[in-house]
C-alpha cells in the first residue's frame, strides 16, 4: 500500500450540489492508500452522484433495483492499447451521508471507507465469497488504520 503515489491522476466529477463533499486532496489521499499494487501512473475517476443516477447504473450494470452507496467499473484496455486506467467509481452522495449518520459514524470516515472500498474492486478484489471477504474487510481496516480512521465494521 502506497501512502503517495507520485503519477495519480485524478479526475472528480461532482454531479450534486447540495450535499457537502470531501475535498479534491482527501479523495486522493484515499485513491493513493488503496493502490495494493506498484503502478508508474494510474488514473482514476471518482464520479459523485445523486440517487437517481446511481440507481440507473445499478439498474443498467449490475441488475439491480435502487441506489447503492458505491459502484466501481474497472478498465481493461484492449490488446496492443496502453492505458493508465484503473477504472471509474460512481459514490452515492445521499447514501454515504444517510449510511454515516445510521452507523454513527463520521461522514469523512465513511467516505474514505467507500472510495478504499470502490478502489480495491478495481483492482480485482470482491466480497462474494467468505474468504475473498474476509481478505478484503482485512485490507480496508488496514488502509483505513493507516489513514487514521477507525474499523468501518465495527
Amino acid at each position: 500500500m502506497s501512502a503517495s503515489v507520485p503519477a495519480l491522476d485524478l479526475e472528480l466529477q461532482r454531479a450534486v450540489q447540495d450535499v457537502p463533499l470531501p475535498s479534491e486532496t482527501e479523495f486522493r489521499s484515499w485513491v493513493a492508500a488503496a493502490l495494493v499494487v506498484p503502478h508508474a501512473a494510474v488514473e482514476v475517476v471518482i464520479r459523485v452522484v445523486d440517487e437517481t443516477e446511481s440507481a440507473s447504473l445499478n439498474e443498467t450494470y449490475r441488475h439491480k433495483q435502487g441506489p447503492t452507496n458505491v459502484l466501481s467499473f474497472p478498465f481493461e484496455a484492449p490488446p496492443g492499447v496502453q492505458s493508465n486506467l484503473l477504472g471509474d467509481l460512481a459514490v452515492c452522495a445521499p447514501i454515504v451521508e444517510r449510511e454515516a449518520r445510521e452507523q454513527g459514524k463520521p461522514a469523512t470516515a465513511h467516505w474514505a471507507h467507500m472510495v478504499v472500498h470502490g478502489v480495491l474492486h478495481l483492482q480485482g478484489y470482491d466480497h462474494v465469497e467468505a474468504g475473498a471477504a474476509e481478505e478484503m474487510e482485512n485490507l480496508e481496516r488496514r488502509i483505513l488504520s493507516q489513514l487514521g480512521y477507525p474499523d468501518p465494521y465495527e
